[in-house]
């Protein structure tokens, strides 16, 4: 039986929209709107959806970068919503993050030695000595070479800087990773080289990924499955396979029908979506994607379905019975 490493229930992120002389609240941005799910060890969830529409902001907020609304998260047992700083700090070494953008994460003026050196400072972790063949020994592991780490940030090419970025998330030891769009900012061929990596460490280091991307293929390429969300919401999971094939929301029929095939000789029918995506700040009644949805009947815009598990296929539609 798999075991449970990450559990989230009822997030919330609400953001207040203030005006006027005296900055009153007129409302608010409802960028995470009760999220739940859970991630078992070894297992890779991946989490898509277009931009803005809230993928990255829950990341944040299972690294508590930034505070929740309402809604718990429980890390090995332990509810981290409500750690002291002092407990945070010793969970946050087991869980670490690959960020999207592999020029704007890594500092410019610290060197790889010392950019990779950091995580074990701050928890305290060996001499500088172990500190120093442990670095060695990452920037092997991710393909680089340990004279690279006397080198700064702008003398690596895009590909070679998200490979830091992943040396230095795996310098704690840590048991969970959350990869927000690491290959999103990389050229298609890199972007393989990557995925490819991740997947070789997941096996090696038995870690356990939450990964976040907006490109359907390349979730598929490495998530055991994978969680769609629409303006703040998680309107549909399923195992990987499970959801490409048997796809139960209109909104992931869209998003399956834009993902091409290499095969000029396949035809697909091409689902087109109508209308711009609503405001997160005043999100539509019932159902959050019936303004666009191609199926939509009167109840979707009034009553916001359920997210229920159909034979563990979770889907929130009016549409599945």
């Amino acid at each position: 039986m798999s075991e449970l490493l990450l559990e989230v229930k009822g997030l919330k992120k609400y953001y207040p929209i203030t005006g006027g002389a005296l900055g009153k609240k007129k409302g608010e941005v409802r960028a995470v709107d009760d999220v739940s799910f859970s991630l078992n060890k070894g297992e890779t969830l991946g989490i898509v959806g277009e931009s803005g529409c809230g993928k990255s902001t829950t990341a944040r907020l299972l690294m508590r970068l930034i505070e929740a609304s309402d809604g718990r998260i429980f890390f090995e047992d332990k509810e981290m919503t409500k750690m002291s700083k002092t407990e945070l700090r010793k969970t946050r070494r087991n869980i670490q993050m690959v960020f999207q953008d592999p020029y704007a994460s890594l500092n410019p003026r610290h060197s790889i030695e010392k950019i990779l050196e950091e995580p074990l400072i701050v928890h305290g972790i060996g001499s500088k000595a172990e500190r120093k063949k442990r670095l060695q020994e990452m920037l092997e592991i991710v393909g680089l070479s340990s004279y690279h780490a006397k080198r700064y940030p702008h003398q690596f090419s895009g590909g070679q800087r998200q490979r830091i970025g992943i040396a230095r998330a795996l310098m704690t030891k840590p048991k969970l990773i959350i990869a927000d769009e690491p290959v999103s900012a990389l050229d298609v061929s890199i972007q393989a080289q990557i995925l490819n990596l991740l997947q070789d460490l997941q096996k090696e280091f038995q870690l356990t990924y939450l990964f976040i991307a907006h490109d359907l293929g390349v979730v598929r390429h490495i998530s055991d499955r994978i969680g769609v969300m629409y303006l703040g919401r998680l309107i549909e999971l399923a195992k990987s396979n499970e959801l490409y094939e048997h796809p139960m929301h209109p909104y992931t029929k869209t998003l399956l029908s834009a993902v091409p095939i290499p095969d000029p000789d396949y035809k697909r029918e091409t689902i087109t979506i109508s209308g711009e995506l609503p405001s997160p700040s005043n999100p539509p009644s019932g159902c959050a994607f019936h303004t666009r949805c191609p199926a939509c009947m009167e109840r979707c815009k009034t009553v916001r379905p359920e997210y229920r598990s159909v034979n563990g296929h979770y889907v929130a539609c009016h549409l599945v019975n």
